[in-house]
């Protein structure tokens, strides 16, 4: 096509030029005026070089690099953790040996009865707080990876522990409680497993002062108390938690989260983006209106937990200060919301086996994987309402 573009372009160039050379009214050409232009035209023609193609190139096959696929998270759990890794933190122990033991429960005030801080919260690998009636909660800190010899104030036992001491097979260490009412609930559960005194000095000891809020606990020395009882357990299996420091997919904004037990007992976890962990704040014990930081007093500072999780849960009162809040056996799966990383996430949870802890689960029904590092749990009930501002989220213990 090109050669014979080039061809015409050369014809009208020549016609061009011969036209310019002659007048417009230029005479008809004579045969032999004709016979000269024709050889003429012929000799441009023959002159015209023969243009081969070029040969068409193949294009060299660029090695393009084969796109890295994103690495999967890394998950621990919930069956596998490592060696010397607490499966309850997702975090490797300091000191393995610890692992071997059965956890140790401290039941903890939080009723503000006088000036009640708080000693050894920080040292937890999980703190539950639950509804105790009367407008108070109370929390049970669980310490299995590391110990600690100040914890408490120590207060009295509740039903809910035998379902807590049972599911993680721990050991725990209280003031007291009802002989009639709670003592023999327990005896169903964790038989044997429960001290309700003060005067087993280190493990749980008033500091002389005699007063409810003078009494404290060292978990090493409780431990080592029921193994001489005889209810030790060496290595517990206590799989069934899932920890990933990759963000979960999904979720929604969750900055704060406000826990209303009652109007003394109202607390806000903020999400600190430094320390990529959850500070919890809670009333001033002299006015009831200002928030000040949760503070810990063997270590002088806030409390910060990797996740907070609210479960419901099925909540009965035997009495106004007496609840029966059903734990084992929830099969089924109940509503919980949890938070890491600064986002919230509807899952469930479940207590399938009595002797197993608590596991949570995404909307797909695989693991819900939690941040490594400790866990704060609040219990409430079934019909706590959900109420989201953007990313604060507000929870008014409620049960049926």
């Amino acid at each position: 096509m090109n050669r014979i573009f080039r061809l015409l372009s050369l014809s009208l160039a020549a016609a061009f030029i011969l036209g310019a050379c002659v007048p417009s009214a230029a005479p008809t050409l004579t045969t032999d005026q004709q016979t000269a232009v024709a050889q003429t035209l012929t000799a441009m023609v023959t002159a015209i070089p023969t243009v081969t193609p070029s040969p068409t190139l193949t294009p060299t096959p660029v090695n393009t690099a084969t796109p890295t696929p994103l690495s999967e998270p890394v998950v621990i759990g919930p069956q596998e953790y490592g060696e010397g890794v607490n499966p309850l933190t997702g975090l490797k122990v300091d000191d393995p040996e610890l692992l071997n033991r059965r956890p140790v429960i401290m039941k903890i005030s939080n009723h503000q009865i006088d000036y009640q801080p708080h000693w050894g919260l920080s040292s937890a690998d999980i703190v539950w707080e639950y509804y105790i009636g009367a407008g108070a909660n109370r929390f049970a800190a669980l310490y299995y990876g590391k110990d600690s010899n100040r914890i408490g104030p120590v207060r009295s036992i509740r039903r809910v522990d035998g379902h807590l001491g049972q599911l993680y097979q721990a050991v725990i260490g209280s003031t007291g409680g009802d002989v009639a009412k709670v003592y023999s609930y327990l005896d169903s559960y964790i038989p044997y497993r429960y001290f309700g005194d003060k005067y087993l000095c280190p493990g749980v000891c008033d500091d002389g002062r005699g007063y409810v809020f003078s009494v404290f606990g060292d978990s090493a020395a409780l431990s080592s108390y029921f193994v001489n009882q005889g209810v030790g357990l060496d290595n517990p299996d206590l799989t069934g938690m899932a920890f990933s420091e990759q963000v979960p997919q999904g979720g929604k904004a969750g900055d704060s989260v406000w826990i209303n037990f009652a109007d003394a007992e109202l607390s806000e976890w903020v999400y600190n983006k430094d320390l990529r962990k959850y500070e919890r704040f809670s009333q001033d014990e002299h006015t009831n209106y200002v928030f000040k930081g949760t503070i810990d007093q063997n270590t002088d500072e806030i409390l910060a937990f990797s996740n907070v999780i609210l479960l419901k849960a099925d909540h009965t009162m035997v009495e106004q200060t007496l609840f029966n809040v059903e734990l084992v056996g929830n099969s089924a799966g109940r509503e919980a919301i949890a938070f890491r990383d600064g986002k919230a996430y509807e899952i469930t949870w479940k207590a399938t086996n009595p002797e197993k802890p608590i596991q949570f689960f995404d909307a797909d029904g695989q693991p819900f994987l939690l941040k490594p590092g400790n866990t704060w749990m609040a219990i409430m009930g079934v019909s706590t309402p959900n109420l989201v501002n953007g990313g604060e989220w507000s929870f008014f213990f409620s049960i049926p």
